[in-house]
């Protein structure tokens, strides 16, 4: 196993021991949640009980075949935990994600979760966002227009192929591959982005994380969001022991 493949399993064992009883979980999708979902298949046939909402139909799959309780959105009214990699993440846990095509279902699911955990290898903080490109769901229809609007404000919008073909998501939607200039502010790109017709949403993941968790060379690291988080439209603060509670106006 290479050194990041490695990282990012070390990083989904270290989530993995947040997973509790009676909870229901959110799974991401993508290379590093893999590694969570299997161990979570693994907790389940020790006698752990838990159930999960997936973020994709390939992570419904894998996480049904090792016996792990899926259920789908309307079946619950809460999601307690959900766990997820990231594609990049700055220094104030703004996240681009998407690069496995299922940012929207990803977002609905961290934006219901109470905790949101982070997981990734080494490579993945940065200075700046914008390193990957931003991902950009958008409907089938017009979206050579939605795509041309981008270009319009400084980006460089190219639709997702996979194997030759068109990519389409489990939504039956299409992604746009953005790059915008070095200097631009991505979060801001991204709010001009969510206006154009047809966009569905975009991969810039801002004040969900409430924790990341990065594999390295010497172990993991765990740092906890300072800032406020927001969930369900409301914004809570963590405190210093590491606690989620609803701020009151």
């Amino acid at each position: 196993m290479e050194n990041k493949e490695k990282q990012k399993k070390a990083a989904a064992m270290a989530a993995a021991s947040y997973i509790q009883d009676q909870m229901t979980i959110g799974l991401g999708t993508g290379s590093t949640a893999l590694y969570l979902i299997h161990e979570a298949g693994s907790m389940i046939r020790a006698g752990r009980r838990f159930q999960a909402v997936a973020t994709s139909e390939a992570a419904e799959t894998l996480a049904v075949s090792l016996g792990i309780p899926v259920i789908h959105p309307e079946e619950t009214e809460r999601v307690d935990l959900a766990i997820d990699g990231v594609d990049e993440i700055d220094g104030s846990f703004c996240a681009v994600k998407g690069g496995g095509g299922a940012l929207l279902r990803e977002k609905i699911v961290a934006q219901k979760a109470e905790q949101v955990i982070w997981i990734m290898d080494e490579s993945k903080p940065v200075k700046r966002l914008g390193t990957f490109p931003l991902p950009v769901e958008v409907l089938p229809f017009g979206a050579e227009w939605a795509a041309e609007a981008i270009r319009a404000i400084g980006g460089k919008a190219a639709c997702r192929m996979k194997d030759g073909r068109t990519f389409f998501t489990d939504n039956g939607n299409m992604i746009l591959d953005v790059v915008m200039k070095e200097d631009t502010d991505l979060r801001e790109a991204a709010k001009e982005i969510r206006l154009i017709p047809g966009v569905l949403e975009t991969g810039i993941f801002d004040r969900i994380c409430s924790r990341i968790i990065i594999g390295t060379g010497n172990g993991v690291r765990e740092l906890v969001n300072p800032t406020p988080v927001k969930k369900n439209g409301r914004f809570e603060r963590e405190q210093a022991d590491g606690k989620i509670q609803e701020s009151r106006e």
